[in-house]
């Protein structure tokens, strides 16, 4: 009877902890999400806004005076369609070639028999923390004859140490009996590895194809470093921050600013260009999200 009485009150005090806990977890979570999306869409309202009347502040979630002058200012932005094309091609070909010799590498230093592969791999970490300089690594390139070329956006980005690991780690997770028994029936390495382990590796994949894509999309520096003189290469992002420079240059003062009727300012400029320049990656990541959490943890657990 006693024990009874004593299983009813911690079925109590559980439930009322489950209680708290969700209640706290919830505002939590709201909370969380009202401070992850007011920077967003207080950035899209000064970008639907009029610059000049956005310089007496009070803009929060919605514009107070409409108009699509600052979008129009960048999209008038010379050489922004070639820079567009240019950006979304090293996306697409840069994510690609990544994703497939990023993967072939790391198959091969999982497999056991490698020989050498624990001292390759501690060799590809060092280079995640040391490299040669900008200065040597501009004189390589030219060398190679890589500037003033679209093979600079692809070329050096194929293989990266960090996302090579990600996917060895998520590959000696996989049961070695699926290789053990594919090799049995007769089957090769080449086989094994785009009919076994490449379909089990989808969401490794596609997360290492998320950061891919999303460096590729914002890069701008390599642009102004290698193709500065090449306007037929140049990127969207570097197209942009050139604007963002121009207006700031221009319209830096605000006098300047207030003595222009319905002119762009910086601040609604930035806002415009940044909203541009977010848009793909928010329309793509919808439909990554959920192998994402899957292919950075489920790689680091092993029975």
């Amino acid at each position: 009877m006693e024990s009874t009485e004593n299983e009813k009150k911690r079925r109590k005090k559980s439930s009322k902890a489950d209680v708290a806990f969700t209640v706290f977890n919830s505002i939590f979570m709201v909370l969380f999400v009202i401070v992850t999306l007011y920077p967003v869409l207080n950035t899209l309202a000064i970008s639907l806004n009029d610059g000049t009347d956005a310089l007496r502040g009070g803009i929060h979630l919605l514009p107070r005076k409409f108009t699509w002058k600052n979008y129009t200012t960048v999209l008038e932005k010379n050489n922004l369609i070639t820079g567009a094309v240019i950006t979304v091609a090293r996306t697409v070909i840069g994510t690609l070639t990544a994703l497939v010799t990023n993967a072939i590498l790391a198959f091969i230093v999982s497999r056991p028999r490698f020989m050498f592969r624990k001292q390759l791999s501690l060799f590809w970490v060092i280079t995640m923390y040391v490299n040669g300089g900008l200065i040597p690594t501009f004189i390589l390139f030219k060398g190679l004859g890589l500037t003033n070329s679209f093979w600079v956006y692809i070329i050096p980005g194929m293989i990266s140490a960090f996302n090579m690991l990600v996917i060895r780690t998520y590959m000696n997770g996989l049961p070695d009996s699926l290789v053990e028994s594919a090799q049995l029936d007769g089957a090769g390495y080449t086989t094994i590895f785009i009919k076994i382990i490449s379909p089990l590796c989808k969401p490794v994949y596609a997360t290492v194809a998320l950061f891919v894509a999303v460096g590729q999309w914002n890069s701008w520096f390599d642009a102004m470093l290698y193709n500065r003189m090449s306007n037929e290469y140049t990127t969207l992002q570097y197209e942009l921050m050139k604007l963002l420079s121009a207006v700031t240059n221009i319209g830096s003062t605000a006098e300047t600013m207030k003595n222009t009727a319905g002119a762009v300012t910086p601040a609604s400029v930035r806002a415009a260009a940044t909203i541009i320049t977010m848009l793909p990656i928010i329309c793509i990541y919808p439909f990554l999200q959920k192998y994402f959490v899957t292919g950075l943890t489920l790689g680091g657990v092993k029975e």
